[in-house]
């Protein structure tokens, strides 16, 4: 093999740009399975909780091609040990409003929808609870939290230590119940050979799908059902698991004999796709008159579902972030009337960071302490939680590069004193983490033989859903394999490749890239056993990785970065404007300087959505989410981004992958709300803890 310039690191344009410009990549709806393709639409309950008493499909059955009316009364029967929501139509008992009761199948979507509205259904409905407090006599502790962390952690004395501090800081921070709003909705198109199911679907990852499926219909192995998924128009969490969505295409299927394909709306987005809970975060901090800190103590109250139950980690980023010899964190949850939350970008770390970086500004102009030499000051030599040292941690390099980019220098620490015109004006700070992790993954490589150029056919089930994986992959290939760029065939989302873990948790590239790396080098290994001589039939080779790296449970691994933003505030409407942002990550390997900038930038501007429009609002009397759809859910578009600085440091850290790579996809959401919040009330000396940001609050 003829060795080439390494490619890992440059801002290769992306491989499947021009197909996606072209509009010939192939999303979910837009598969081609070979033969009239029937449609879904959904009857979903307009009651939180309670019971079906009727239901009349005779007039939807009798439309004009109207294929089926699925109801509980007919509809195909799904295993019992299903999880959560996933047995649809399997009950007449109701969790939450959204919920599918009834399902048309017809020749068309415009039939399918107009069926919809001709199926009766009444309930015997209980009022619905979805009030969440931190009173409520009914919150309890979870086994554990996501991810299969501890719940509650306590070191040494909080109490006593905050008891015993010069300067305590005490204060309640909220944030709203948000919704995933990726610009395709959730699509699934299933098709049955027998008992063997096909699913082109929308989805973090088709490995996730397959054993839901394998289970709730009763199959005998994942051999038995294929989830194709190349293409995905964004997911940010909510497709990285199996949804009713998935679990109806293929009970249609089943029902009818036909393909049929269901695409969610965006409103059904907001009651079938999970969200991310809302949180109330008591934060205590301890510190003596230097701003060194004794005591941590951060307490999350959040809400489930009573169907199901799903605990965010909101407090785990507090346990690694700052030195304190005492420190707690807890999490409880109310069991609400709610949809099933879910991940969503950064799970945990994004609510409570803001949480914690919110308290560390109101520390610091307590103890008039700038607030990044505060952040320094309490950088830890080792995890405070785990005792263990860091792989690396270059927070304090972020935070100092960070603060030269922007021009931290000379800031006047005093709120609502500079102002321009009449914009009050302010500038605020806030540090990010997010672990780094690997899960397993298999890949398969092949070198065809015969005539030059020699051609490399790489397989892995890895998921790009925007992010750039097609072409990151296809660099790790290219160098790992010693040629170029142009002689790699990858081959991605689909369920019949090599297993691999969905793209989440910022460990797509890094579990999927360690398992290019290592089967290239066991490929090499075979060719010089060869002799160097590729067989004329090629050569196939197997390899992986089993899961986390061996220094997982010795060092402590984390992706770092920090926020520096400019907040105006127009002091006579309270509108919000963010015209810069620095920026600065350190994040080991970067795999594509092009779209890792992408990916900073895309998580800094959710995190301003975060901070100034994002809020579900849901009506306590009835239950439901009044703003169900982009028209009043509202996100940041392109006139409220401005100027934003991206950066990162060089950073090698051999222990985290084979090839350093740490994660990039969610580590940018992190911290910004703060940074935005924390340069709020520098600008207007009002304390706002209740995201978002909304004009009315800086009149309250």
């Amino acid at each position: 093999m003829t060795t080439v310039d390494r490619v890992v690191g440059a801002g290769i344009d992306r491989i499947d740009g021009p197909a996606k410009v072209r509009g010939t990549a192939p999303y979910a709806y837009e598969q081609d399975p070979g033969e009239p393709i029937a449609h879904l639409a959904l009857v979903q309950s307009t009651v939180n909780r309670g019971r079906i008493t009727r239901l009349d499909p005779t007039v939807a059955e009798a439309l004009p091609g109207v294929l089926a009316v699925l109801t509980p009364a007919n509809a195909p029967r799904l295993s019992e040990e299903l999880a959560s929501d996933l047995p649809v139509l399997q009950s007449l008992d109701v969790h939450y409003q959204g919920q599918v009761v009834a399902a048309v199948v017809a020749e068309t979507s415009e039939i399918a929808a107009a069926a919809v509205g001709e199926v009766l259904v009444e309930y015997a409905a209980q009022p619905p609870d979805v009030h969440l407090a931190v009173d409520r006599p009914d919150l309890y502790a979870p086994p554990n939290v996501m991810g299969g962390a501890a719940t509650d952690s306590e070191i040494g004395d909080v109490e006593g230590a905050l008891a015993a501090a010069a300067v305590v800081h005490d204060a309640v921070y909220e944030t709203p119940t948000q919704h995933h709003n990726p610009i395709e909705m959730h699509t699934s198109m299933a098709r049955w050979n027998g008992d063997t199911l096909t699913l082109w679907d929308a989805d973090q990852g088709p490995h996730t799908i397959v054993d839901d499926l394998v289970t709730g219909f009763g199959l005998d192995s994942g051999d038995q059902v294929r989830v194709v998924s190349p293409y995905v128009g964004g997911a940010f969490g909510s497709k990285a698991f199996t949804h009713p969505n998935q679990m109806l295409a293929a009970l249609a299927a089943r029902a009818v004999g036909r393909t049929v394909v269901l695409e969610l709306s965006r409103q059904q987005m907001f009651s079938l796709v999970g969200h991310r809970t809302p949180t109330i975060q008591r934060i205590r901090l301890g510190a003596d008159p230097e701003g060194r800190l004794s005591a941590i103590s951060h307490e999350v109250v959040e809400h489930t579902a009573r169907i199901s139950e799903f605990a965010e980690q909101t407090a785990t980023g507090t346990r690694v972030m700052y030195a304190a010899p005492h420190r707690r964190t807890t999490h409880r949850l109310a069991r609400l009337d709610v949809p099933p939350p879910t991940i969503m970008r950064a799970p945990g770390e994004t609510p409570g960071m803001y949480a914690l970086e919110s308290a560390m500004d109101e520390l610091a102009h307590t103890l008039g302490i700038d607030p990044v030499e505060l952040r320094i000051r309490n950088e830890p030599e080792r995890d405070p939680e785990r005792d263990v040292p860091w792989s690396s941690r270059s927070l304090v390099g972020c935070l100092r590069t960070g603060a030269e980019r922007f021009g931290w220098a000379g800031r006047d620490p005093r709120p609502g004193v500079r102002t321009d015109g009449r914009w009050l004006v302010g500038t605020g700070v806030a540090a990010a983490t997010y672990p780094a992790r690997r899960r397993r993954a298999d890949c398969r490589i092949t070198v065809h033989g015969g005539a030059a150029p020699v051609r490399h056919l790489v397989e892995i089930d890895g998921s790009d859903i925007g992010t750039g994986a097609w072409t990151a992959l296809s660099q790790i290939a290219a160098d790992a394999l010693h040629t170029d760029l142009a002689s790699v065939e990858l081959r991605i989302g689909d369920s019949a490749l090599p297993f691999a873990g969905g793209a989440g948790g910022s460990m797509g590239t890094a579990s999927w890239g360690s398992a290019i790396e290592l089967t290239a080098r066991e490929l090499h290994r075979r060719l010089d056993a060869l002799g160097g001589q590729l067989p004329p039939d090629g050569l196939t080779v197997e390899g992986g990785v089993p899961g986390p790296s061996d220094a997982a449970e010795t060092h402590s691994m984390h992706t770092f970065g920090a926020h520096f933003v400019e907040v105006r505030v127009d002091a006579d409407t309270g509108e919000v404007r963010v015209p810069r942002a620095t920026s600065v990550y350190a994040a080991g390997t970067i795999v594509n300087a092009k779209t890792a900038r992408s990916q900073f930038l895309g998580g800094f501007c959710m995190g301003l959505s975060m901070a100034l429009h994002e809020e579900s609002v849901q009506d306590e009397h009835f239950g439901h989410y009044a703003n169900h759809d982009l028209a009043e859910y509202h996100v940041a578009t392109n006139a409220d981004i401005g100027e934003i600085d991206i950066a990162w440091l060089e950073e090698d850290d051999p222990l985290v992958n084979e090839l350093g790579i740490k994660g990039i996809g969610e580590i940018g959401i992190v911290g910004a709300a703060a940074a935005i919040a924390n340069g709020y009330w520098h600008a207007t000396g009002k304390r706002i803890r209740d995201l978002p940001l909304t004009p009315d609050k800086f009149f309250r």
